[in-house]
C-alpha cells in the first residue's frame, strides 16, 4: 500500500498488529485491524520544533487511528529559555540566539518535565528544565565532573543517575546539579553503559557490556546510598537468563527488569533478583525482530520501547512482547521521525516519548494521541511555542 503526502511518497509495509482498546490501558489492539508502518514527511531543517505540514505527523498513519503524534524537536537551549520578546527582538534586529546545542547526544531521562541529555563530545549532561525554563549543565566541576557520560536514568525525586564510561562509575546528582556520590569504579566494569533506578533511589542496576574478549556480560546491583555491591544478574552466554553484549537496562511499574540483549538480538525480561521470566525478539528485518537494539523505555501503562540503530526507529511492545507499533526510519536528510544514528529513549510521566538521534544532534517528541497538546509537563513550552508561530505569521 502507498501512501502520498504532500512533498513526496512512502512506501508503507503491513505488519499484523491487532489493537485492543484503550492505548494508555495497554489494551491496545482492536480486532482484526492491520497496523500500517511510518511515513516520511518532509520538513524544513530551519525550524525543527513544528512540522511544516498542516496535518499531524501521526502514527500509525491515516486511515488508522492515530496512537502517537509529533510534536517537537529539541535541538537548542533557547527552545527551552526563549519567549516571544525574543522572536520579536529577532526580526526587528536580524540577530539570531544559536543557544547551546548537542554535539553528539547519547541517552534522555525525563523527569516532571525535566529533560536530562547525556553528551559524548561535551562530557556533560544538559538540563532543560521546561517548567523552570531554565538551561544548565551538570558535570562541569569536581568533584562530580564528567568524563564521557552515557547511560541516564531518574528516580522519582527526578536525581539524575549516569554512567560514566571513562569514569566507570554511576554519577549520582540532585536535580540541582548537585553531586551526591559516586557508585562503583574501575574495579566494578569492564564497560558501564546503561543503568537504571527504583523509584526510591535505593537500587542502582547497572549495565556492565563487557567486551569481545570478555565474560563479564552483566548486570551490577549496588545499593545506591552506601555504594555496596549486592549481586549480579547474568553471565556471558545465550540461554535463559545470559547475555552477549547487553546496552541498556529498564525497571517497569510492575518490578520487572527488561534488558536489551544486544549480541542476542533480543529483549530479556527478569525479575528484580534476576529469575528469568520471558524473552521476545530475534534477528531480522521483520516487524518485531531486531538488527541493531539499543535503547530500551517503558511507559505508564507498562509498553516497552525499543531503539534499533540499524532501522532507525523505535519498537513499541507489550509486557508479553507483542508488537504494537513503530515510528521513524532511516534517512539521510533530517526532519521529524526520520533519524541515521539513533540511540537512547525515554517515556515521561505523561506518556510523551523522546528520541535521541546522534548524526542529526536531536530529540523528536511525540505525545499520546489521548494527550492533549495543552496536557502535561511540556504543555506550557509547546502552547507558546504555537502561540509564537501564530504572532510570527500575523505580521
Amino acid at each position: 500500500m502507498i501512501y502520498c503526502g504532500m512533498k513526496q511518497c512512502a512506501w508503507l509495509g503491513l505488519a499484523s498488529v491487532i489493537w485492543h482498546g484503550r492505548w494508555r490501558k495497554a489494551r491496545i489492539f482492536r480486532s482484526s485491524a492491520i497496523l500500517l508502518a511510518v511515513a516520511l514527511t518532509g520538513a524544513c531543517a530551519s525550524a525543527p520544533e513544528e512540522s511544516t505540514e498542516k496535518a499531524p505527523l501521526a502514527f500509525p498513519p491515516p486511515p488508522e487511528q492515530p496512537r502517537l503524534i509529533y510534536e517537537m524537536t529539541l535541538v537548542s537551549s533557547t527552545q527551552v529559555t526563549a519567549d516571544k520578546k525574543d522572536s520579536w527582538r529577532e526580526m526587528i534586529t536580524g540577530e539570531i540566539k544559536r543557544g547551546e546545542g548537542f554535539v553528539k547526544p547519547f541517552d534522555v531521562s525525563v523527569c516532571r518535565g525535566t529533560v536530562y541529555v547525556s553528551d559524548t563530545v561535551r562530557r556533560r549532561v544538559l538540563v532543560f528544565d521546561f517548567p523552570a525554563r531554565r538551561f544548565y549543565r551538570i558535570g562541569d566541576d569536581e568533584p562530580g565532573a564528567l568524563y564521557k557520560p552515557l547511560g541516564l536514568a531518574t528516580d522519582a525525586q527526578c536525581r539524575l543517575y549516569v554512567a560514566d564510561a571513562s569514569l566507570q562509575r554511576v554519577m549520582i546528582y540532585e536535580k540541582s546539579g548537585a553531586f551526591v556520590n559516586a557508585v562503583g569504579g574501575p574495579d566494578w566494569f569492564r564497560f558501564l553503559s546503561h543503568l537504571t533506578v527504583n523509584s526510591d533511589g535505593s537500587r542502582v542496576y547497572a549495565v556492565d557490556t563487557g567486551g569481545v574478549s570478555s565474560q563479564e556480560h552483566r548486570i551490577r546491583v549496588f545499593d545506591a546510598v552506601s555504594g555496596e555491591h549486592l549481586r549480579d544478574i547474568g553471565t556471558r552466554g545465550t540461554d535463559e537468563g545470559q547475555f552477549n553484549l547487553p546496552r541498556d537496562v529498564e525497571l517497569s511499574a510492575d518490578g520487572k527488569l527488561y534488558i536489551v540483549d544486544g549480541g542476542n538480538f533480543r529483549v530479556q525480561i527478569l525479575d528484580e533478583n534476576g529469575a528469568f521470566v520471558r524473552t521476545f525478539g530475534s534477528l531480522g528485518a521483520q516487524f518485531g525482530q531486531f538488527s541493531r537494539p539499543k535503547g530500551i523505555a517503558a511507559d505508564p501503562a507498562g509498553n516497552i520501547y525499543v531503539s534499533d540503530t540499524a532501522f532507525g526507529n523505535f519498537q513499541i511492545f507489550n509486557t508479553e512482547g507483542q508488537l504494537l507499533l513503530f515510528v521513524g526510519g532511516r534517512s539521510n536528510q533530517p526532519g521529524p521521525a526520520r533519524y541515521s544514528l539513533p540511540a537512547g529513549i525515554d517515556v515521561d510521566e505523561d506518556g510523551r516519548v523522546y528520541f535521541v538521534d546522534q548524526f542529526f544532534r536531536k530529540i523528536d517528541i511525540y505525545r499520546p494521541a489521548e494527550l492533549a497538546r495543552e496536557d502535561g509537563y511540556l504543555a506550557e513550552k509547546v502552547n507558546e511555542d504555537a502561540a509564537r508561530a501564530q504572532d510570527d505569521e500575523s505580521r
